[in-house]
């Protein structure tokens, strides 16, 4: 009698944890399939009206998209194949990115943390920043032509990644994300608390220390959403502009010269490439917030 009045309790509780674990899936599997419905249907409503429509030059069938993906080292017309134009456009996307963050983030500290800078800079700043970076393209054609890395190393010319990139390219792809991380910088330092600086002072930190222990630290957050959005607005520049004259390799390449052959299952294979590397670039940034944010 009693060893089964001691488990019962025990018994209890186990019922209730195996309750709650399968509400815990039923949950988990509910709102897995609130998040695919609606891909799913938009994938099942272009699928038939391709097939009810039969012009593939308008609206391509899926397996025929599908097809172009599953072979990503296939040669794809004459501009090389999806996986390498890929790559092209990854660097790209990347060397810009890091010349914007090198620029833009010491600039965003710089003025949050000086009132002199923030005045001497803004005003510049906010009469170029509403600027699209793409109505930049015919000045940087202007400045800069179509020369690439090759031309000042010629020995990358035999690089089937390196060799295509273009200092044009790159240039845009730094403007578009070069305004989001130094405003989000500039609002991350400017909101650190006064007394966290004032105290650091009090307690004789230099300026290194300041900055490395207090600004940084503190701004940290902010920081890596301005990264977050500048990578996201970089990535959408680049699809313009790998369409400059003088390119002739990546992912917007591709697309505009599988729109001039008529190939439309080349065109929604790399935007499908295009929206996946995005989403998987913002998914990672959010995971680096939600980590830093819980230190």
């Amino acid at each position: 009698m009693i060893s089964e009045v001691s488990m019962k309790p025990r018994k209890d509780w186990l019922r209730r944890n195996t309750l709650h674990n399968a509400l815990h899936r039923s949950k988990t599997g509910r709102r897995l399939l609130i998040r695919f419905l609606l891909p799913l249907l938009l994938v099942g409503i272009w699928q038939a009206g391709a097939i009810a429509l039969n012009k593939p030059v308008i609206l391509p069938r899926l397996d025929t998209v599908m097809d172009v993906l599953i072979h990503p080292t296939a040669k794809t017309l004459i501009a090389g194949s999806l996986l390498l134009n890929t790559v092209i456009s990854l660097v790209r996307v990347l060397m810009g990115f890091l010349i914007a963050a090198s620029l833009a983030v010491p600039l965003g500290i710089w003025m949050g943390h000086s009132a002199v800078a923030d005045s001497f800079f803004d005003s510049a700043i906010e009469l170029i920043r509403p600027i699209p970076p793409l109505a930049w393209m015919p000045l940087i054609l202007a400045w800069l032509g179509i020369k690439g890395l090759s031309d000042w190393m010629p020995q990358l010319l035999g690089n089937a990644v390196l060799s295509h990139i273009q200092f044009g390219n790159l240039t845009i792809i730094t403007i578009g994300a070069f305004f989001p991380m130094l405003l989000s910088t500039v609002q991350g330092v400017k909101g650190i608390p006064a007394e966290y600086i004032e105290s650091a002072r009090t307690l004789g930190a230099r300026r290194s220390s300041l900055l490395f222990k207090v600004l940084i630290p503190a701004s940290l957050p902010s920081i890596l959403t301005g990264l977050r959005i500048g990578m996201g607005v970089g990535w959408m520049c680049l699809v313009g502009a790998e369409m400059m004259p003088g390119s002739s390799a990546g992912l917007g390449y591709l697309i505009w010269y599988a729109y001039e052959l008529l190939h439309t299952e080349i065109i929604v294979a790399g935007m499908l490439i295009v929206g996946l590397i995005g989403f998987s670039m913002d998914r990672g940034f959010k995971v680096l917030e939600s980590t830093f944010s819980r230190r």
